[in-house]
């Protein structure tokens, strides 16, 4: 039910995120959605790969700064409202959206959110007595 989330700790400077791309493109890790954040001396690059221990295991021995944390990848009905839906439900129950971002579904109907909430497991409560799905890594794989 939870998908696990690389984050990368990153200086903001010029090439850092195409060093990252390039040291998991070296070890056959495919990037399957992604999220930055800036400020202005660091970034948090957050990622879903297709293998995230070779993928943690490359960049730690490359000397990058990660960590692995508990996300939910949740389908979104791809029209007006759509997300609203989730957001309100989660604001009635206040659980805290720490941060969200996309996946491509490229085969239709929804766009697949990633969620960030506190209390995670609250979340997961809410969306499954809402009857929402929660996507597991492999479902969110298979999409």
């Amino acid at each position: 039910m939870f998908v696990n989330q690389i984050a990368v700790f990153l200086e903001n400077k010029v090439g850092r995120l195409a060093e990252v791309a390039r040291i998991l493109s070296d070890a056959s890790v495919n990037i399957r959605a992604l999220s930055l954040a800036d400020t202005s001396d660091f970034g948090v690059l957050r990622l879903l790969v297709d293998n995230n221990e070779k993928a943690l295991e490359t960049l730690k021995y490359n000397g990058l700064t990660v960590r692995e944390s508990r996300v939910l990848a949740v389908p979104v009905e791809d029209r007006p409202g759509g997300l609203l839906k989730i957001l309100d439900m989660m604001d009635a129950a206040s659980v805290n959206i720490e941060y969200m971002y996309a996946y491509a579904n490229p085969k239709g109907g929804t766009a697949i959110m990633i969620f960030r909430f506190a209390p995670i497991a609250k979340a997961v409560e809410i969306l499954e007595k809402n009857g929402i799905a929660v996507l597991s890594e492999q479902e969110l794989a298979a999409s």
